[in-house]
């Protein structure tokens, strides 16, 4: 799989969790140039407090397009070290 925005592949991985309909992927597959660290938060009611990145590409911003669980839950510990993407960020199959 692979993330998308503004032309870039954001992450591509095989390593992909599914969770509500969501892609996380390893944190690992993404390429951090493109990540600017954000100050929102929100909260999940299973999951826990998210936090988020905005994605920076070519000169244009998509604010907190990808979102994480620095401390998932334990009923979501699978999505720990994972990231997922919306707000135009295109998933696509590899």
């Amino acid at each position: 799989m692979k993330a998308i925005w503004n032309d870039k592949v954001i992450a591509k991985s095989n390593d992909i969790v599914n969770v509500e309909g969501n892609n996380y992927f390893p944190i690992d597959s993404v390429n951090k140039e493109f990540l600017i660290e954000s100050d929102t938060h929100t909260v999940c009611h299973w999951k826990g407090t998210a936090s988020y990145y905005d994605l920076h590409v070519d000169g244009k911003t998509n604010p907190d397009s990808v979102w994480y669980y620095p401390n998932p839950s334990e009923e979501a510990k699978n999505i720990t070290g994972r990231v997922a993407f919306w707000k135009g960020v295109q998933i696509v199959k590899d």
